[in-house]
């Protein structure tokens, strides 16, 4: 069992939330609006709480399921709240109209996230090759994650297992801008005939 802080209320913190209850984990949603936080809490039961914003997260892995653009600002904000945690970025820095990234090509947003955290904070980026409905789905899926410590990506890569999913490292965080890449990537796919019920993932064990 792992514990589980999650920084947002959207979709994708929903879909997270009841997946990673459903798999045994202990789930504090967190929100600006608090109402909001509370009353995602209640609709995924379980015993999820909502949790004061700016205070101390209290799970070991904190998701950050904020619009990328609050990414930062958000991490900056809580400072000192966030060391020590695994904080598992899952934005995609995409421009108005989702054909390019909005970031400098020599970097990405969770590089980004990691230089405005405490430096005893380890930042993984993970699950933003997938739609929120796709995880909501509960289908065995691949979560491609990069981050440079071992020991929290083998906490993360624990946490995605738990979920039913497969989780997949692709490397230290410099790749987490060609990870970035690929949500743009799948959104190329997903608007020019394939749709959006699709996710990527990797084929093991060679060709059929």
């Amino acid at each position: 069992m792992t514990s589980i802080s999650i920084i947002g209320s959207g979709n994708m913190a929903r879909a997270i939330g009841t997946l990673a209850l459903k798999g045994g984990n202990t789930v504090e949603v967190i929100g600006r609006d608090g109402d909001k936080a509370g009353a995602l809490a209640r609709a995924l039961g379980n015993g999820a709480t909502a949790g004061t914003w700016g205070a101390t997260p209290t799970g070991d892995i904190v998701i950050l399921a904020v619009l990328f653009a609050g990414a930062v600002p958000v991490v900056s904000e809580y400072g000192e709240a966030l060391a020590g945690k695994i904080v598992v970025d899952i934005t995609n820095p995409f421009n108005a109209d989702a054909t390019g990234l909005a970031v400098p090509h020599d970097t990405s947003i969770a590089q980004m996230v990691a230089d405005a955290a405490p430096a005893s904070t380890h930042v993984v980026k993970a699950f933003n090759t997938l739609f929120s409905h796709i995880l909501a789905a509960g289908v065995p899926v691949d979560v491609f994650m990069a981050g440079d410590d071992a020991q929290a990506k083998a906490s993360v890569s624990a946490f995605i297992t738990s979920l039913g999913l497969r989780p997949r490292d692709a490397g230290d965080l410099s790749m987490a801008h060609w990870l970035e890449g690929a949500g743009l990537l799948e959104m190329g796919l997903a608007r020019t005939g394939l749709g959006f019920n699709l996710s990527l993932g990797v084929n093991v064990g060679g060709m059929e």
